[in-house]
């Protein structure tokens, strides 16, 4: 039996792989012929951090679609409208929806577009079936298939990170399994909490624990003196316009990595800073109530954490004077960022055919599409690790709707014919 050949196959359904079903099917009518492989049982976007009131970074218009077609019925706005809140929104009188809303609309936007996704669905091999096709290998259980493409668009997001020597375990955790392991806890009120980090996650788990266990103590634990506010004043903002994107793939190497270091605080370790503002207010009311439970463990470092039975123990190191000192708690929650993963851990036999750099970097050209041997007309799309190339907005919600719009452009311009083709 001959393996389906597709036009777009898609390794991974989040934002960014949604969004290109939706520019796709915008492009071509709903025959397009594409296909996602996701493997979680249903669509998810950080479901462990949709902790109550916590807000998105970006502006509601920043969404699947606007951005590239205003137009679209697949739009945050065209969603309030089917949910009956427009008006309600537009009342609410902000540009940043709470986050459970906005992974709502996300969900609103992926049941449109189940027909094209196998969930429980894996890819764990790609190899080169001809000049012009790729083979797809996928496990859905114990079971094994292939499919052919003629594009492959990766977008298979990000790997929770751990401070160095710490392991996860019973007591310690990473914020991507924050509510799941706070459920586990049950009826039990813990005593103390330890969150290590100092960018927005880690200041929304250390509110949200502090609001929701009333008798629990929260150490904040991080290098920094204070959390650092984002810049999302509207200049710093530029750096996410298309053309910015534009600006850094034409650039040196040199200038890349200063634009890189200068826009670091609209992204990395940085607070909003309205949350900064409600964490000192508490801290600062603690402090008059003379019961503190908040407490800031600033210009400290982790140096281990073990786990004994019922307590964590965290060894840490005071900057300043290098003392160090040991505090149990019930929990440890590191809040210690995301990992890229690496597209050439996916790539297999065909990263063969893939250009490299001088210390072995794959290339990619503007269009997200990395760089391969001219004699092969299939094509590999990058969602995701780009940053070196594309800047620091290029992977990021932000530029989503225009990114899936050059890649699907990318992909008509690099076709022999428009695709066409069954419903899969």
């Amino acid at each position: 039996m001959s393996s389906p050949v597709y036009d777009v196959v898609g390794i991974g359904f989040g934002p960014s792989n949604l969004a290109l079903a939706v520019a796709l099917e915008e492009e071509y009518g709903s025959g397009v012929n594409a296909v996602f492989f996701e493997r979680q049982p249903r669509f998810g976007w950080h479901r462990n951090m949709l902790l109550d009131g916590a807000t998105m970074q970006v502006h509601f218009l920043k969404d699947l679609v606007t951005l590239r077609n205003p137009a679209s019925h697949h739009s945050f706005l065209c969603y309030l409208q089917e949910k009956g809140r427009l008006i309600d929104f537009i009342n609410h009188k902000t540009m940043f929806p709470t986050r459970l809303e906005f992974h709502d609309y996300l969900e609103w936007v992926a049941a449109s577009f189940a027909r094209l996704v196998r969930y429980d669905s894996e890819v764990v091999a790609v190899r080169p079936h001809d000049d012009d096709t790729l083979e797809v290998v996928v496990q859905r259980g114990d079971e094994l298939h292939t499919c052919l493409t003629r594009n492959l668009v990766i977008a298979v997001g990000l790997d929770p990170v751990l401070p160095g020597g710490v392991r996860s375990g019973e007591r310690v955790w990473h914020t991507e399994e924050l509510l799941s392991r706070l459920k586990g806890l049950g009826g039990r009120e813990p005593g103390r909490f330890v969150v290590v980090g100092a960018g927005q996650s880690a200041a929304e788990t250390v509110e949200h624990l502090h609001r929701t266990y009333p008798s629990a103590e929260v150490c904040a634990l991080f290098t920094r003196y204070g959390y650092s506010p984002a810049d999302d004043s509207p200049f710093a903002n530029r750096i996410f316009d298309p053309e910015a994107v534009d600006h850094f793939f034409a650039a040196p190497e040199e200038v890349k990595r200063m634009l890189l270091a200068y826009s670091r605080n609209t992204n990395y370790s940085v607070v909003d800073l309205d949350l900064i503002d409600e964490l000192y207010r508490r801290s600062y009311a603690e402090k008059v109530a003379g019961v503190e439970r908040l407490r800031m463990l600033n210009a400290s470092r982790l140096l281990g954490v073990e786990e004994d039975g019922e307590v964590a123990r965290v060894r840490m190191c005071f900057l300043p004077t290098g003392e160090v000192s040991t505090i149990e708690a019930d929990a440890v929650v590191c809040a210690t960022g995301y990992r890229e993963r690496n597209p050439l851990d996916l790539l297999g036999e065909a990263r063969e055919h893939c250009l490299t750099g001088e210390a072995g970097e794959l290339l990619v050209e503007r269009d997200y599409r990395i760089a391969v041997d001219p004699r092969k007309s299939w094509g590999v799309y990058l969602q995701g690790a780009t940053e070196d190339t594309h800047g620091i907005a290029s992977s990021l919600l932000s530029m989503t709707a225009v990114r899936t719009g050059e890649i699907v452009r990318s992909i008509v311009r690099r076709s022999a014919q428009v695709p066409q083709g069954a419903e899969p």
